[in-house]
C-alpha cells in the first residue's frame, strides 16, 4: 500500500506542476511590449547584420552561445542569455525581443507591438564611439531614430502600447573604455567629457519620450576597469585601485552614476508622466568583488575570463571553464549568464539597495 500511496503522490505533485505551469504559460507578460537599447551587453544579433563590423564587434561564432539553446552562437556576447534576455524573462516573455536588423521590413510594425532589439555591440552614448574599434555599429542615435521611425508608421491608437511598454537602456561603458584606452586625450577633461555623456543621454531620453515612451529602465555603466581586459592595462600602466583593476576606468564609472541620476531626476520633474528606475551597477559590481556570497550565485573567479583565460580572445579554440557559474566575466569584456542573471534579478526586484528610485517590477507596475 505504501508504494501505491507513493505512486499516487507523484503523479499528484504532477498534476500541480502541470497545473503551476499552464498558470504561468496563461499570464500575460507584465508590459505589453519591451524595447531594448545600447551595447553588447544587450545586443542580441544586430551587429551580424552590419557588413563593415569587424569579426572581434561580432558574437556569432564559437564559443559564444555555448550554453544557449542547442550551443548556438546568435551574436550574443555570453555563454547563454544576456542581461536583454534575462530581463524579459523577468518581465514574463520568452527572453528579448529580436534584433531589429535581422527584420525584414515588412515585419517592423507588426513587431513593434511585441518589442524589438536595438543594441549595436560597440556602440555608445556619443555617435563617434564604437566606430574605431568595429569600424561600424548601429549608434544610439540611429538605434533611438529606427525606433522613433517605426513608431511614426504605426496606426493611430497606438500611444497606449508605447506608453505602456518598458525602454530598456544599457550603455555608456564603451565611451569609457575608449576615453581610457586611447592615451591621445593628453589634454582631457574628465568632468567635460562626462557632462557631455549625460547631456547625449538626455538627449536620447528626450527623443523617445517624444515618441510616446513613458517607463525607463536605465542601467549605469558598471566598474569597466574590473573587465579582464583592463586589469591587463592597469597592471601595464601601473594605475590601479584596491580591487586590482584600471583606477582611471573606475573612477569615470564612479564619477557618472551619481551624474546621471541627477539628469533623470530633473528630466522626469520636466516631463509630465515619465518614470524611470535607475540601477546601480558600481554598487552591484563593489558588492561581488567585495565576496558577497548573492542567493543563488557565488563567484569565486572575479579577474578572469571563462573563455579565453589564457590571455587570448574567445574563439572555438579558446580554453573554456566548466564550473561557469562561478566565473563573473565569460570573455574580457562580457558577464557570465550568471551574472547577467544575479543583475537581472535585482533590476527587477531589489527594494532600493541598487535600484532607484523604484524597481523595474513596480516600474512595470505602474499605468500611464
Amino acid at each position: 500500500m505504501a508504494s501505491h500511496r507513493g505512486a499516487f503522490a507523484v503523479v499528484g505533485a504532477a498534476l500541480c506542476l502541470l497545473e503551476l505551469a499552464r498558470r504561468g504559460l496563461a499570464e500575460e507578460p507584465a508590459v505589453p511590449a519591451m524595447f531594448v537599447f545600447g551595447d553588447s551587453t544587450v545586443d542580441v544579433g544586430n551587429n551580424n547584420f552590419l557588413a563593415n563590423c569587424t569579426p572581434n564587434c561580432k558574437a556569432n561564432y564559437p564559443r559564444y552561445g555555448v550554453d544557449y539553446p542547442f550551443q548556438s552562437p546568435t551574436g550574443r556576447f555570453s555563454n547563454g542569455y544576456n542581461l536583454a534576455d534575462q530581463l524579459a524573462q523577468k518581465l514574463g516573455f520568452d527572453k528579448s525581443p529580436p534584433s531589429y536588423l535581422s527584420l525584414p521590413d515588412v515585419t517592423i510594425i507588426p513587431q513593434m507591438s511585441k518589442g524589438i532589439n536595438f543594441a549595436s555591440g560597440g556602440s555608445g552614448l556619443l555617435d563617434s564611439t564604437g566606430w574605431k574599434v568595429c569600424t561600424e555599429v548601429f549608434n544610439m542615435s540611429a538605434q533611438v531614430q529606427s525606433f522613433t521611425s517605426a513608431v511614426r508608421k504605426m496606426e493611430n491608437g497606438t500611444a497606449d502600447l508605447i506608453s505602456s511598454s518598458l525602454i530598456f537602456i544599457n550603455t555608456g561603458s564603451n565611451d569609457l573604455f575608449e576615453y581610457t584606452d586611447f592615451p591621445s586625450n593628453a589634454t582631457r577633461n574628465d568632468t567635460e567629457f562626462l557632462q557631455s555623456l549625460v547631456a547625449s543621454y538626455k538627449g536620447h531620453l528626450k527623443e523617445l519620450y517624444g515618441a510616446g515612451a513613458r517607463k525607463f529602465s536605465v542601467v549605469s555603466p558598471s566598474l569597466v576597469g574590473c573587465c579582464p581586459s583592463q586589469r591587463a592595462i592597469a597592471h601595464d600602466t601601473n594605475d590601479l585601485d584596491g580591487y586590482g583593476c584600471f583606477r582611471a576606468a573606475n573612477c569615470l564609472s564612479k564619477q557618472l552614476h551619481p551624474m546621471l541620476g541627477s539628469m533623470l531626476r530633473g528630466l522626469a520633474a520636466d516631463l509630465p508622466g515619465m518614470h524611470y528606475s535607475l540601477g546601480d551597477s558600481v554598487g552591484m559590481a563593489e558588492l561581488v568583488l567585495n565576496g558577497t556570497v548573492l542567493p543563488g550565485a557565488n563567484f569565486t573567479v572575479l579577474d578572469k575570463p571563462c573563455c579565453g583565460g589564457g590571455g587570448g580572445g574567445c574563439n572555438g579554440t579558446a580554453p573554456l571553464c566548466q564550473d561557469r557559474g562561478s566565473y563573473l566575466f565569460w570573455d574580457n569584456f562580457h558577464p557570465t549568464a550568471a551574472a547577467s542573471s544575479v543583475f537581472a534579478r535585482e533590476l527587477f526586484a531589489d527594494p532600493g539597495a541598487f535600484v532607484h528610485p523604484i524597481n523595474v517590477h513596480e516600474l512595470a507596475e505602474l499605468r500611464p
